[in-house]
């Protein structure tokens, strides 16, 4: 696919563990000719963990996408009237996030950016990385998986022995969701094996 000319809104949530395995993914758009716009919720803006320090993830969206960051509900909101993003992108989307989504809660840039794209009829895709989603968060995922517009990057249990209601997506087939979901189509298989016996 051509990405010159495409628009990519790439949102983060707080699933810290994969940042570093998402951060590659958000290169991918660039090189390939996309304007990527960086979303990121209010835990990536202001927390630092083990997995590195807020203002060091934030400067490596500054230095990958050359655009500023969208932190703010405010600087979110105009996404929607002005039509800005081709297809809209939360990786990693957390369970909160998830949650909050399926149940139309609009507090945070990311929801917002969310209602934006939605409200325009135009794709979102969602990579998910969430340790309930075989659990309490199974009934959010499976009312996001009928709503119009909304794509799964292909997901699977990453720690079937350990946490068996873990799901995390392959992050390295971001890219591929999201050509998919601009031909309205779902990339497939969306169930995999990601878990390694």
């Amino acid at each position: 696919m051509n990405w010159n000319g495409k628009t990519v809104g790439y949102a983060l949530t707080g699933s810290h563990c994969t940042l570093e395995e998402v951060m590659p993914q958000i290169k991918r758009f660039v090189d390939a000719g996309a304007r990527v716009i960086p979303i990121v919720s209010n835990t990536i803006l202001t927390t630092d963990t083990r997995f590195g320090k807020s203002a060091d993830w934030q400067q490596q969206l500054k230095d990958i996408t050359g655009n500023e960051i969208i932190s703010t509900i405010v600087d979110a909101e105009p996404l929607g009237p002005s039509k800005l993003l081709d297809v809209l992108v939360i990786a990693p989307c957390t369970g909160n996030t998830t949650s909050k989504l399926a149940n139309a809660l609009t507090e945070s840039p990311v929801l917002m950016a969310a209602k934006a794209q939605m409200r325009n009829l135009r794709p979102l895709v969602l990579a998910i990385s969430t340790n309930d989603g075989l659990g309490l968060n199974a009934m959010n995922i499976a009312k996001l998986l009928i709503t119009k517009n909304i794509y799964f990057v292909p997901y699977g249990q990453d720690a079937p022995s350990a946490k068996p209601n873990s799901l995390v997506a392959k992050m390295d087939l971001i890219m591929e969701a999201c050509e998919a979901a601009l031909e309205g189509k779902q990339l497939q298989p969306m169930i995999i094996e990601r878990f390694q016996y």
